[in-house]
Order: C-alpha cells, then sequence, then structure tokens
C-alpha cells in the first residue's frame, strides 16, 4: 500500500518509521512500529513527529497490540478505524465502456476539480505525482457528464485503489460500481492480479459498494492521536 500512496519521506526512530506526508494524509504522516516499543521510544517518536512539523500520529495493526494500549494510557485517542479490501481483477466483472469510464494520465482539470470537491486537494495530488510505479487516473462519465474519478496504480502482482470520489450529483447511480471495474480492468492490463483498497469502517457506503462486488476483508488497521 504504501509504494502506491507515498509519503515525502520516511526516517528511522528508534523501533518506529516517521513518516513525512507534507499535507497528504494521516496514511502518509504516521509513524508505524517495526518492533516492540516502550515509553522512552514514543517519546522519541512524538519529538521526531514534532520536527517533522507535524502531530503526533501512530498507525496500529493487529499485531501493535502493546503499543496500542500503551498509547491508550498516554491518553490517545483512537481516529478512523480502517478496513483492507480485495478481490482478483478478474472477479470484478468486465471492463465497462471507454465511454463511461476510461483510465488517463495525467489527471485531466475535471478530475481534479472533483477531486478538489471531495477535499482531495494539491497536498494528495503531490502523493499521485510521487509513485514510481505504473498509475492513471480513471474518469467516469454518466449521462455525458463527469461523474467521478478514482487512482490506481499497480504494485507487482498487486494494484491498489486510492481517492475514488463520486461527483455528488451522480451518487446512487452505478458510477462507482464504473469505477471500480475500470480499476480493475486497468490493474489487470498492468500485470496486477489482485485489486485492494483502504476505506474508513464509517464509510459505510463505499463498504456496501465492495462486498456487493465480491471485495473480501483482509485486513484493519487505525490511527492513534491526542484530542487537541
Amino acid at each position: 500500500m504504501e509504494v502506491t500512496w507515498p509519503p515525502a519521506e520516511t526516517l528511522r526512530c528508534g523501533p518506529f518509521t516517521l513518516r513525512r506526508g507534507l499535507g497528504g494524509g494521516s496514511r502518509v504522516s504516521a509513524a508505524t512500529p517495526d518492533g516492540p516499543a516502550d515509553a522512552n521510544d514514543v517519546a522519541r517518536a512524538e519529538a521526531g513527529m514534532a520536527a517533522l512539523h507535524q502531530r503526533p500520529l501512530f498507525m496500529l495493526r493487529p499485531q501493535d497490540a502493546a503499543l496500542d494500549d500503551l498509547l491508550a494510557a498516554r491518553g490517545y485517542a483512537v481516529m478512523d478505524p480502517v478496513v483492507l479490501y480485495a478481490a482478483p481483477v478478474a472477479a470484478l466483472g468486465p471492463p465497462p465502456d471507454p465511454m463511461t469510464a476510461f483510465p488517463h494520465w495525467p489527471p485531466l482539470e475535471i478530475a481534479r476539480l472533483i477531486w478538489a470537491e471531495g477535499g482531495i486537494g494539491p497536498a494528495r495530488l503531490a502523493v499521485m505525482d510521487r509513485v514510481p510505479l505504473a498509475r492513471t487516473a480513471i474518469l467516469g462519465r454518466s449521462r455525458d457528464r463527469p461523474s467521478g474519478v478514482a487512482f490506481v496504480a499497480a504494485a507487482g502482482s498487486v494494484a491498489y485503489l486510492h481517492a475514488l470520489e463520486v461527483a455528488p450529483a451522480c451518487r446512487r447511480q452505478g458510477a462507482g460500481t464504473g469505477l471500480l471495474s475500470a480499476a480493475a480492468a486497468w490493474a489487470g492490463g498492468a500485470g496486477a492480479d489482485w485489486l485492494a483498497l483502504a476505506v474508513t469502517v464509517a464509510n459505510t457506503p463505499a463498504r456496501s459498494l465492495y462486498a456487493s462486488r465480491g471485495m473480501q476483508v483482509v485486513g484493519q488497521y487505525h490511527y492513534r492521536t491526542k484530542p487537541a
């Protein structure tokens, strides 16, 4: 996932990997442990993130239960639980008509505008620009107007779908399904066997879409940060 949505920089800090996100979101700004960590290690990581001018933010996976408890005891609150979905690209159906969803790079201005309306601005577009792999934007169309956009990058046998955004006027009309199918078709053409993505637990409509297309939950994580 990280190579398809990379931070601007990674740094070692004891048992932690720190990330410089430059405003690109939680995933590219969070610290993750690579082994056991104690309170002193956490304090050093906090100082390292402060030096990057970032708030203290830790990504916790199921294997990080001890650190999760330690951070909770230090007053850290859970933020944005996430689930990971994946499916074989062949199981996500035939590609849609090119008139309804098509891959392109760099993103067209209308794609950038749809992303901007959904809160995906220049800092996240800069993350896409940093990806050193095969990548594409997919623009959806419905009734001769833009309906949504997504970003996909392929890392070997797995392609990751990021930043899927459906225009408000086109929601619940099948635009998301078309983008998902187009993403899978592009992924297969790029040599990937699987399409994967991450979505917050709270995003019920998106999770319903992915489950309806046969995608399976394959992992989870959450963040902890200090309340403001």
